[in-house]
Formats: structure tokens, sequence, C-alpha cells
């Protein structure tokens, strides 16, 4: 078999028709990585123009030394020892020829998958296979990290599209069926938007998030060029919010009103209905509170604040969320919470099959760090898929040696510097 380089066209033929298979495989992720310093290569296995195993391998050099990272690892099939043992010994061969030290990748191998309460759900028979072939074929395996050590997080949540509507909403914690239900009666709504909401995603994730606004303007354009790429976002419609506001303040004061008529009228038998108006006042002043707040906002935004931003890439069934945020002062609103459900009953009715809500924390493990994206990730019914982690293969194993002895040194000198 011959191994060389692809043509766009040809890779793309070729991953449109795998099973697994990832957005960070794709020729458009080349190319934005490109603008991000990086190097790229569409590589594959091809016997008689038919191509049986390809990659994209990313490659930066750094302090003189050039290494390679292929996301998400190679698109082939891991159970076909034959010809990942072919496709290593090739990669290794063509790559240590331009002196590219060594290549890194986090393949697609799933090991289990768990549900919302830590419970695994599905168990990999083949995965220890699978893991002792890449051993065997020169992969050293840099361990099962839990948190977001690694390039590419080795847990994801991913929900299956393949239910009902009314089943998937059941499937939502019951907490965040009320927060969805809450969104929208506070006028939150979702709309599709464009190239123009960009700077408002970038806005609610520079803080939390290292790319800067020209590489969300780079995966919007590359992907746009296949209608990969759609972006989502919420909108409070502030005039809307004020009269909703002003409906349950109305309500509110008719019910203390009838109550304490209802007092009046019967003053020897009434702790139920004082109890019950004193609870009704708490709402009153509460939603007085709300009015105020509510005519500031229509007058500050009279055409509506955007509070949250997503944006998603399609793959023939799937759908993945590549970056989302939101606005942290409208937090109460759970705009984050309406557009993912919007998100789920928008795709299902496509005939998408999968949503890949990104990478979480490993679940079993009790860190309250990422506790909170964890739950907020599994609470829309996810599952947690768990990944084999990193492997890496030395390909120039000189350079690898040298860069290996350097670094320390480098270090060393450094530091002696600094005191």
């Amino acid at each position: 078999m011959e191994f060389r380089e692809l043509t766009n066209q040809e890779f793309i033929n070729f991953i449109t028709n795998c099973p697994l298979k990832s957005i960070y495989q794709t020729p458009e992720y080349g190319f934005i990585m490109h603008n991000q310093g990086f190097d790229s290569l569409l590589l594959g296995l091809v016997n008689d123009n038919i191509v049986k195993a390809a990659a994209l391998i990313l490659v930066r050099k750094e302090e003189g030394f050039k290494y390679a990272y292929a996301p998400r690892g190679f698109i082939l099939n891991y159970e076909d020892f034959d010809i990942l043992k072919e496709f290593s010994s090739k990669i290794k061969d063509y790559l240590g020829k331009k002196g590219i030290m060594g290549i890194k990748i986090n393949p697609l191998i799933i090991k289990a998958i768990y549900d919302f309460d830590n419970q695994m759900v599905t168990k990999n028979p083949k995965y220890e296979l699978m893991f002792e072939a890449l051993k065997h074929n020169g992969y050293y395996h840099l361990g099962y990290n839990n948190f977001f050590e690694a390039l590419k997080p080795r847990f994801e949540a991913i929900i299956d599209l393949n239910k009902s509507i009314n089943e998937l909403f059941e499937n939502i914690k019951k907490e965040y069926r009320t927060k969805i239900r809450s969104a929208i009666r506070n006028g939150i709504k979702v709309y599709k938007g464009d190239f123009n909401q960009l700077n408002y995603l970038y806005q609610f994730t520079k803080d939390k998030y290292s790319r800067d606004l020209n590489y969300f303007k780079d995966c919007y354009g590359f992907f746009s060029k296949r209608n990969m790429i759609e972006l989502y976002y919420t909108k409070l419609d502030t005039k809307l919010h004020l009269e909703i506001i002003q409906k349950k303040l109305n309500y509110y004061e008719q019910q203390s009103n009838y109550l304490n008529s209802c007092i009046l009228k019967n003053p020897n038998n009434n702790k139920k209905i004082i109890n019950k108006k004193i609870n009704t006042d708490k709402y009153l002043n509460q939603y007085k509170n709300e009015l105020i707040k509510a005519t500031n906002l229509l007058r500050q935004y009279p055409d509506g604040i955007i509070t949250s931003c997503m944006l998603l890439i399609k793959q023939e069934n799937e759908i993945t969320i590549l970056v989302d945020g939101y606005d942290n002062k409208f937090k109460k609103f759970n705009s984050k919470h309406l557009l993912i459900w919007q998100i789920i009953d928008i795709y299902k009715k496509q005939g998408f099959t999968k949503f890949n809500l990104g990478g979480m924390s490993n679940m079993t493990i009790d860190d309250k760090k990422y506790t909170g994206l964890d739950e907020f990730k599994m609470g829309f019914g996810a599952k947690m898929y768990e990944y084999a982690g990193d492997f890496e293969l030395v390909t120039h194993k000189r350079n690898y040696n040298l860069y290996r002895n350097y670094v320390p040194l480098k270090n060393l000198i450094k530091s002696k510097l600094i005191k």
C-alpha cells in the first residue's frame, strides 16, 4: 500500500464514511490551526486509489525541534491490527525523514461509558486488545489523566438523540427543566445567528478560553465553506420581560388585596389566611423590586440583551459544541439551559442522532473544581464517554533524545539566570 499526502477532497471523502470521527480531524481544523502557528499535513494509506486510513497531522517547531500531533488520533479501525501496524510504521518513517521527533495522539478508542450516577453502562470488550496493539507498535501511553491536563479531554459528554422529543426532555434533570421553563417565562428567546455575533461569544469566553477573536473568526470562516458551522444565541427581550414582571406584580397585588379583605371579614379565624398573605406579600415586594430592575433594563437595552452564544459544528449525523459562553451578569435568566434544550429540539427534528457537549473531567473522581461543569453537562441526559488517553510515538530517536536532554538543561540555565 502507498503512504502519501492526500488532497482535501480525498481526505473529506474518506472521513465522511467513517463511523467514528471528530471535528478535530477535518481539513478545516487544519486550516484553523495553521493560523495558530501549526503546519498541517493530510496523510493517508492508499490501496488501488482507495484510502484505508488517514490522519490530520499538526506540526509545530519549538526551540528548533519539530513535534507532531494528531488531534483525536488517526482515522482508522483500531481493531484492524494489520492496518494499525502498517499505518504506524509508514507514518513513523514519513515523519522521521522530515526530522519530526515524535507524534502525540489521543485516539477515539472508547474505554467505557457512564451514566449520570457514575454507573458504567458499557465497557468496551476489545479495549485491552487495542491498547496492547498500540503499545506493541511502539506507542507509549502517557497515563489516564482525569481532568484537562491533555490537549484534548479524555472524557466527553454525549447525548443520544435517538429518542422521542418528550423522552429527551424528561431525561433532563428536573431542576434544569424548571430553569428552561423559567427562562422562557422571563422573556429569553433563542435565535440563529451569524458572523456578527462572534464578538459576543469572544467577550463571554475570553477569561476562561485561551483563543482570541481571530480564532473564532477562522472557525466560522473555514467551517462555513462546507456549511458545517452554525451559531445560536439567546436574547432577553427587555420589553417582553417588563410586561411579564408587570403581570406577575399585578397578580400578587390582587392576591394580597383579596387576602386582606378575607382577614377583615373574619378577624377571629384567620391564622391560615394571615400566613398565606405574609407569603404573598413576600412575592409582592420581590416583584416590586424586579419591576424597577426590568424598567431599567428596558431603558438601557431597548433592543434586548444577548445573554449567551454557542458555536456548533455539524458532521454527518452528529453535532458538537465547539465553544459556548454566557454573560455572567445575566446568569439568573438561565439562558444557557434554554439554549441547549432548543439545540436538542432543533437538531433532533433535523435527523441528527448525537449531540456532543464537549469535554468534561472524570466524574467518578470527587473534585470540586469541575463538579459544576460535569453536573451541568450530564444534567441534560448525557452519558460520559471515557477514551484511552494520550499516546506518544517516537519518530526520530536522535532528535527526540536531543530535545529531552536540551529542555532540562535550558530550564536549569534559565533558573540560574533568574536567581
